[in-house]
């Protein structure tokens, strides 16, 4: 998977497409990432103890990592992941600008 935790990602399909956020969790085997402020599922808890009120969680769900583009940090712009071969590691670079992220 070409996306990684802290990554700032744009989201391309669904309802919360155009929205952009920093990835909080990366699920490599499943191929899913979490987005912060996006894709929130409301959840509703019972109350503790009789006399209390229930609380509604918020939480982000997973997106499919395909479902999601990296932010360039230099040309600012949704793009996909390529690689580069160095002798000792291979980096990330930006498809439209071709710099390192």
């Amino acid at each position: 998977m070409k996306i990684k935790k802290g990554d700032t990602v744009v989201i391309t399909t669904g309802k919360s497409k155009g929205k952009s956020g920093k990835v909080l969790y990366a699920f490599p085997k499943k191929d899913r990432v979490v987005v912060e402020g996006a894709n929130i599922h409301k959840r509703h808890t019972r109350a503790p103890r009789q006399g209390e009120k229930g609380n509604i969680l918020e939480l982000p769900m997973p997106l499919h990592a395909s479902n999601v583009k990296l932010l360039c940090n230099q040309c600012k712009k949704a793009t996909r992941v390529g690689y580069t071969h160095t002798k000792k590691n291979k980096e990330r670079i930006c498809r439209k600008c071709k710099k390192t992220i």
